[in-house]
């Protein structure tokens, strides 16, 4: 049975890439958020668990239940589900049979008080031979009766997620002291799970304290803090059946304080690219031993002796997670119902991690939150820091993630260096990749007036770059150094993007890398002698593990004819190109080229400014800028009489 969804049930989807696959059927979990209207999609995550390894539409449930408990936010959960086809159009079918899936996964997915929820799921269905997408509607204890409907995307995404909500941070170290008999070692994995039990049984407890701090906006920023006690939580509300507070109460009564009251207002929107900080509330967990009494008491030490000989092992690893709330949400239930089940998620995950290798040397786990490009909320991840990153285990384990997020497997998107740093009370996307503070300018070229191509086709670097140019750090380099200048350029663009952690090297390690791989004499270190595209080939190679194609015109009237392949350069790589040859050397960040008639413009950053770091004088004097094989002058910016070498840097394939 179908009818018509009606208007207020009408599918939102904020996500820009609701399809992350490629030509293959698969099935994708559709993400919501209780804080929202139904039917609102944030993301989906590609199901990568199946019980039949011939069916894509049979998850693993209890697999793919664990996976994304780590993965997901508390705040965030699975509203649906979209079977991916090709050239199957039968879409209530599937719809259905999606439906049912949800269903069945909600039992195993929601927090215990959640599960007899009556709640909304989405049922859609994509032919990727046509590429239309259908979704229909139905109540969980009626999944038979589907509802069609239409959809409407959101056209802000970002401002819709944060301009509502906020992100909750709360960390906790464990160490669990476990008392195993000498004759019974099997026993240690039972009694570790009882230890993790009790102790995650502990954070409901009526004498635990949880003290929240945020930041309250004055002439000056202050840290305001309050505490909420465990006798005042409220365990049994649901939470669509909480009452928010879009104002600020009175102070004295804590626990019904709204999360916007610990948030700063008119903060920037949470984005990767974002340099500034967004809020982040914090929460700490503190478990109170004293009792009001107005008598005096002495401590009291209680012996338990133990009924045989055992061995005290102790295991340590530390919590943190993140939760998106609204910010009209008391923050006494966004304890309890988000940071509370975040907890325990990760005390069970972290169990499962570590259950196997009990009695040997366990795992040593950390969590670690991204905000990679393309998802609008954070994700985490735990990680076993036993294993280098280079490691294939954890190359599997961030693959896979890759693979679930529909994130490119060709770049390090969820390593280490990529994750939120959490520990001052902001959150910054990315920051732990930029502690070093760089005092370069970058990215120059993102303010340059248009090319003056007509219709044409703009290509250009993807990611970050600093600029380097002549005089930079006192150093001398006017009239030789453009080479070199490009060349780190080039570096400082895969240390952005974290494909190395390579510093980028001085004029003088340059020289000392082409000496040692033997292409250079000794005496070449500490000389002016230029250098061009095949010896920043060899450097890049050895310092980097860098491999690079080389691209030879004959002359500067040449370079348009390179336009398409150029853009192909920029499309699929993303990275800076090195112009040589001739008698001046260049860095190109982009082409904008008309297929049709020729027409063509190189964006270029010259390496051979020598003034200071002042963006609008390097872009309006054209140090940075679109330069036409031909002005309108009849003047050429390449030289006709002189050959050129291209370096093209090429993207490692890793993740």
């Amino acid at each position: 049975m179908v009818n018509a969804c009606e208007g207020e049930k009408k599918i939102r989807v904020l996500c820009r890439k609701l399809i992350i696959t490629k030509k293959e059927p698969i099935l994708q979990w559709l993400i919501g958020s209780p804080f929202f209207p139904p039917f609102t999609i944030i993301s989906t995550f590609r199901c990568l668990h199946t019980s039949n390894p011939n069916d894509p539409y049979s998850p693993d449930l209890i697999r793919e239940s664990d996976d994304l408990k780590t993965l997901l936010l508390k705040g965030f959960e699975v509203i649906g589900a979209l079977i991916v086809t090709i050239g199957d159009n039968n879409w209530e079918v599937n719809s259905s049979k999606a439906i049912e899936i949800v269903r069945k996964f909600r039992k195993y997915f929601s927090s215990s008080g959640d599960r007899q929820r009556n709640f909304d799921i989405i049922g859609g269905s994509t032919d990727l031979t046509t590429g239309e997408t259908k979704f229909y509607a139905a109540k969980s204890e009626n999944v038979t009766k589907i509802e069609a409907c239409d959809v409407v995307y959101e056209e802000n995404p970002e401002k819709y997620i944060w301009d509502k909500g906020c992100l909750l941070k709360c960390e906790l170290g464990i160490k669990l002291p476990i008392y195993v008999p000498v004759n019974k070692p099997s026993d240690a994995k039972e009694l570790f799970t009882s230890a993790i039990d009790k102790a995650a049984a502990k954070l409901r407890a009526r004498n635990v304290v949880y003290m929240i701090e945020g930041t309250q906006e004055t002439t000056e920023p202050i840290s305001q803090s309050i505490i909420v006690r465990g006798v005042d939580m409220d365990f049994e509300t649901d939470l669509p059946a909480v009452q928010h507070s879009e104002n600020v109460i009175e102070e004295s009564d804590s626990k019904a304080l709204p999360c916007s009251y610990f948030c700063l207002k008119n903060k920037p929107i949470l984005l990767l690219s974002a340099t500034e900080s967004a809020d982040i509330v914090q929460i700490s967990v503190l478990l109170n031993r004293s009792r009001n009494s107005h008598n005096s008491a002495a401590p009291v030490a209680e012996y338990f002796p133990a009924p045989e000989q055992v061995e005290v092992l102790v295991v340590a690893f530390n919590i943190e997670v993140l939760c998106y709330a609204a910010k009209s949400l008391p923050v006494a239930y966004a304890i309890s119902k988000l940071i509370m089940p975040a907890l325990v998620d990760q005390f069970t995950a972290m169990k499962k991690i570590l259950m196997p290798n009990l009695l040997t040397q366990y795992p040593e786990l950390c969590p670690y939150h991204f905000y990679p490009p393309g998802m609008l909320h954070p994700i985490t991840a735990i990680y076993e820091l036993n294993y280098g990153e280079t490691e294939m285990k954890q190359v599997e384990i961030r693959r896979a993630l890759h693979s679930r997020l529909g994130l490119p497997l060709d770049r390090p998107l969820l390593r280490i260096v990529n994750a939120l740093d959490v520990s001052t009370g902001n959150i910054t996307a990315g920051s732990n990749s930029t502690k070093n503070v760089s005092y370069l300018l970058k990215d120059v070229h993102t303010g340059v007036p248009r090319s003056g191509v007509s219709g044409g086709l703009i290509s250009t670097v993807e990611g970050s770059y600093e600029y380097y140019h002549y005089l930079q750090d006192g150093f001398d380099d006017n009239g030789w150094g453009c080479a070199y200048r490009s060349l780190q350029t080039i570096i400082s663009w895969f240390k952005l993007q974290n494909y190395s952690s390579t510093k980028v090297p001085s004029h003088r390690e340059i020289q000392q890398a082409l000496v040692e791989i033997g292409d250079k004499d000794p005496s070449f270190i500490g000389s002016r002698e230029w250098i061009g595209a095949i010896e920043l080939s060899f450097v890049l190679d050895k310092l980097l593990g860098v491999g690079c194609k080389i691209m030879n015109v004959r002359s500067g009237a040449e370079l348009p004819e390179k336009c398409r392949e150029l853009a192909l350069h920029f499309e699929t790589q993303g990275t800076p190109v090195m112009i040589g040859g001739g008698v001046l050397a260049y860095t190109l960040l982009g082409v904008d080229y008309n297929d049709a008639n020729g027409d063509c413009a190189f964006l270029i950053l010259d390496p051979h400014y020598t003034g200071g770091e002042d963006l609008k004088k390097i872009v309006n004097s054209g140090w940075c800028g679109w330069k036409k094989s031909v002005d309108s002058k009849g003047k050429s910016f390449f030289l006709h009489d002189k050959f050129y070498n291209l370096l093209l840097p090429q993207r490692p394939n890793m993740v």
